[in-house]
């Protein structure tokens, strides 16, 4: 190619020497309705039968082809297991923890204890049975105290401070689906 002049190549030749494709702009890019991640991705999302679904009823012709590589990848020997992710980041679902137990009777126990010397802190566990979001009634609970809050663990909201009796009072107000009954006192505890 040294001896050869650029100017005597033409465009088609140095195009198809640098492996460059005919691409117009702007590109369409089809978006899976089932995932919401383009259709090249959906492979490595953990649902991909139900992105084959999808795809199956929305875009056949892109179905086809899909189906097509598959069959060649599995007649090469690859594995399409080894294609998915599987340990974290966006691909994974989280899967929301019900305890949805009706024999059990629904209480939230209020309990107190200290950290470090003479720190108090109010420990409030059982909101999660009244499906009441956890993290919205600790960022509640912190304005309304003026302390911090915090949800500790999946089920448990520490309160700095002892703040115990005025939460019989402030739970029911908040949450109505929440009965004065249901509410004990468990007194202090050791952390």
């Amino acid at each position: 190619m040294d001896d050869i002049k650029e100017s005597d190549l033409t465009k088609d030749q140095i195009n198809e020497n640098q492996g460059v494709l005919d691409v117009t702009y702007p590109l369409e890019v089809k978006y899976c309705g089932h995932c919401s991640m383009p259709i090249e991705y959906c492979e490595f999302y953990t649902e991909y039968d139900k992105c084959k679904d999808w795809l199956a009823i929305n875009y056949p012709e892109d179905y086809q082809k899909r189906m097509l590589s598959d069959e060649n990848a599995a007649a090469c020997g690859m594995d399409s297991e080894k294609k998915r992710q599987k340990r974290g980041g966006k691909g994974m679902l989280r899967v929301k923890k019900d305890s949805d137990d009706d024999d059990v009777p629904k209480r939230i126990r209020l309990s107190c204890t200290t950290r470090g010397k003479n720190k108090r802190v109010t420990l409030v566990s059982g909101m999660a049975a009244f499906k009441i979001d956890l993290r919205a009634a600790a960022k509640f609970f912190g304005t309304k105290f003026a302390c911090g809050s915090s949800v500790s663990g999946d089920k448990d909201i520490v309160i700095q401070g002892d703040v115990k009796d005025e939460l019989f009072k402030v739970i029911p107000d908040r949450w109505q689906e929440v009965p004065r009954v249901a509410i004990e006192d468990c007194g202090e505890t050791k952390k």
